[in-house]
């Protein structure tokens, strides 16, 4: 276990959808983060629930942790990394 995965170890979700180019490219562009901070990230496909589908519409994809949103359509990596300080 890496030395940042064992100061940190959190869950971030990403709501999308599978057909979403803006989704891979955040899921791409979280991967290295995600090496060197050390968190989960869980993918949900906002049209397997009516309930997503209306709460996030076109606005996808969103980062969340938790019910804090981060950012939506393109990874914000400041303000991803400022959230991501706060639990170390």
């Amino acid at each position: 276990m890496s030395e940042a995965r064992a100061r940190l170890s959190l869950r971030l979700t990403v709501y999308g959808r599978t057909y979403c180019h803006l989704c891979e490219d955040m899921l791409t562009a979280l991967r290295p983060l995600q090496a060197e901070w050390g968190f989960d990230i869980d993918w949900v496909d906002i049209d397997s629930s009516p309930a997503l589908e209306a709460r996030f519409g076109e606005w996808v994809p969103v980062l969340m942790h938790e019910d804090v949103h981060i950012c939506h359509y393109h990874l914000d990596v400041s303000r991803l990394t400022a959230h991501l300080a706060a639990f170390r």
